[in-house]
């Protein structure tokens, strides 16, 4: 049974962030894929995904940042991750997707990066 997936958007400016809530997984990484993709699409340039609402992330949903980050960074944009719980932090340090797509501590950190 695929699981529900909300994701909350909020602007600043000229930044847009996206909090994904509660899981992203294999059953619901396309809503959040389209959801990042018609962002990009619609020429937004610099992205926040805050993960403080997100208790879980599957390689799917890692699949889904990729794509983001490649798709920004195409029309010279930012994608900036943040708010991530330790267990989250360990995955992206460990199969080394920190070192691909920015990850900060908070939103202000995100913020300054971009």
């Amino acid at each position: 049974m695929a699981s529900k997936l909300e994701v909350l958007e909020e602007r600043e400016s000229d930044i847009l962030t996206l909090v994904p809530v509660g899981r992203v997984d294999s059953s619901n990484a396309p809503v959040f894929e389209r959801v990042l993709k018609d962002w990009i699409d619609d020429g937004e340039t610099n992205i926040i995904v805050d993960f403080s609402k997100l208790s879980f992330i599957s390689s799917s949903g890692m699949r889904v940042l990729l794509i983001g980050a490649k798709g920004v960074r195409a029309i010279q944009g930012n994608l900036i991750l943040c708010g991530m719980r330790d267990s989250i932090r360990e995955i992206f340090s460990i199969s080394g997707f920190d070192t691909i797509i920015p990850v900060v501590k908070d939103r202000i950190a995100a913020v300054d990066t971009i």
